[in-house]
């Protein structure tokens, strides 16, 4: 830690508390950072404060030496992993992220096959894959995660794969593979569902305000209210 003064702060959810020594982090300091990484080009995020230094990954899948580099060069320090689902981009070399900074890895049980079966999905695009990286904890609807006055929460959003889920900060989403500008998330991997994906979008995402900005697992940001009034799938 750079600073003499450490909080305490509990980094909570339904039915499990951990505690991390963390400096607080302040909202008008946060910072969302994209790294586009793979030969998927998926969206790897960065949560971070720009004061304190300390910082939350989500989905870091692929080009782990990308990431690590950014978070060493930003002087960031990462407290936890957390996946909007395990499709091969999203988890391909994740364990060498989690290895290299010892932190705990968030994942819906739902995934666990598509975890399990990594080496699999890499024979199926005819890519090379990481280790299978160690879950510590599982993520359902509903879960409160607190750090500091940087607060999100769960929603469960299956259809693109059995165990999405998007996390809900303020004013923005980190919403993996669901819905996308001008588009949303395939269906015909593993346990896919259009109406499935559809009704979750409507059902969990439409209910936030239209202001609200959208960072999916591929291509530009959009809004909800955007993607309400032109998105084609969902017109």
């Amino acid at each position: 830690m750079q600073n003499a003064k450490n909080e305490n702060i509990l980094l909570k959810s339904m039915g499990m508390i951990s505690l991390i020594v963390y400096h607080l982090i302040r909202k008008d300091t946060m910072t969302v950072k994209c790294l586009t990484v793979g030969p998927f080009q998926m969206n790897s995020y960065v949560v971070f404060d720009e004061e304190r230094r300390h910082c939350l990954l989500f989905d870091p899948g692929d080009e782990p030496e990308r990431i690590i580099e950014f978070l060493e060069t930003e002087h960031l320090r990462p407290g936890a992993i957390f996946n909007t689902h395990a499709h091969i981009d999203h988890v391909r070399f994740l364990e060498h992220v989690q290895r290299h900074y010892e932190i705990p890895f968030y994942l819906a049980p739902e995934e666990r096959p598509l975890l399990d079966n990594l080496a699999s999905q890499g024979v199926l695009f005819g890519l090379e894959t990481g280790e299978q990286p160690r879950v510590d904890y599982d993520l359902k609807e509903g879960q409160h995660f607190q750090l500091g006055t940087l607060a999100f929460h769960t929603l469960h959003t299956p259809g693109h794969s059995p165990g999405s889920i998007c996390f809900v900060f303020n004013d923005f989403v980190i919403g993996g593979d669901v819905l996308f500008y001008d588009s949303i998330g395939r269906t015909d991997l593993y346990m896919g569902s259009m109406a499935l994906l559809l009704e979750s979008i409507r059902a969990k995402l439409w209910p936030l305000p239209d202001e609200t900005i959208v960072y999916p697992g591929h291509g530009p940001a959009t809004t909800i209210g955007r993607e309400k009034r032109h998105n084609p799938f969902l017109s």
